[in-house]
């Protein structure tokens, strides 16, 4: 489910960066986000959960996640224009490092030296890959700058958005959470219609409906891989989207990945990879001093 999920995201991408030289990125985000709608809701007749799945505690909290997220989401596909997808790819991997920072600034979790350290390892990796972007050593203009830009403000609002949804799901259901999400990146979208949507070809417009369907069918894939097995053991297959977006990038695309992109994505890899075998030790420690401080019988 995990792997099947990063493909279909990979795929959403990809389309996405097929139109973004003539579509906004607010309108793709509007797409994106309405067309996943209809999946999702399907999905929760199937499990019996619309529209009882739906019904929240915290419309806030709600509404402040689908703020992160969409403008996230549309930095993300404003970054595709500028940039090669194993680029984008590799400088969104910050995202998940530093929610681990986050986490310990705004919701107090503890951070231990392994964690730190990991950590900082990534960002190494992010900023070897940022460095020739934004120095003009790499592609060597300004629209790759203004790409590397959007990315990296995308994945601190990503990670925000995960902090968020860390304490929406204390009290709110995973199935409204998704929901919500998508239906307030379809209404959040519209507010770059002054900004110069544009009627798209019917071949822009089959991609753009298809990136909704294939983010929705992701958004579930994902969010049942987690159901059905530990994150530690699901969380590493998302370094699998950059062996797609290499090869997605090179025959789709002709894009050629550089030596710069390639050793930061494998230092954020690595670092990524360190933080989750940590974090399954400890979950198993955990689990043992909970055994063994249960009464027997």
């Amino acid at each position: 489910m995990k792997l099947t999920s990063v493909t279909f995201f990979m795929v959403m991408s990809s389309l996405i960066k097929a139109v973004s030289d003539h579509i906004p990125a607010g309108e793709s985000v509007f797409f994106r986000s309405a067309f996943a709608m209809p999946v999702i809701v399907v999905w929760l007749l199937s499990r019996g959960e619309f529209p009882a799945g739906l019904r929240i505690k915290s419309p806030f909290g709600h509404l402040l996640r689908g703020l992160l997220g969409t403008s996230n989401m549309g930095l993300s596909f404003a970054a595709l224009a500028f940039l090669p997808l194993p680029e984008v790819t590799a400088i969104g991997y910050a995202a998940p490092l530093l929610t681990v920072v986050f986490a310990a600034l705004l919701l107090g979790e503890q951070v231990r030296r392994f964690r730190i350290s990991a950590v900082g390892l990534g960002l190494v990796g992010v900023t070897i890959v940022l460095a020739p972007n934004l120095t003009g050593l790499g592609h060597g203009d300004r629209d790759t700058a203004i790409g590397a830009t959007f990315v990296l403000c995308g994945a601190v609002l990503s990670a925000l958005a995960q902090v968020w949804v860390r304490r929406l799901v204390t009290t709110e259901r995973v199935t409204a959470i998704v929901f919500y999400f998508s239906l307030s990146g379809s209404l959040l979208a519209l507010v770059t219609l002054p900004w110069g949507w544009v009627v798209p070809t019917p071949a822009e417009a089959a991609m753009l409906v298809g990136c909704g369907l294939f983010g929705g069918i992701g958004q579930i894939l994902l969010t049942s891989s987690y159901r059905e097995a530990d994150a530690s053991l699901i969380a590493p297959f998302e370094y699998s989207s950059m062996i797609l977006s290499l090869g997605i990038g090179y025959f789709i695309f002709a894009e050629v990945p550089t030596w710069a992109t390639l050793g930061g994505a494998a230092i954020i890899v690595a670092a990524g990879l360190l933080i989750i075998w940590r974090e399954s030790r400890l979950g198993l420690e955990r689990a043992r001093q909970r055994r063994a401080m249960t009464p027997l019988g």
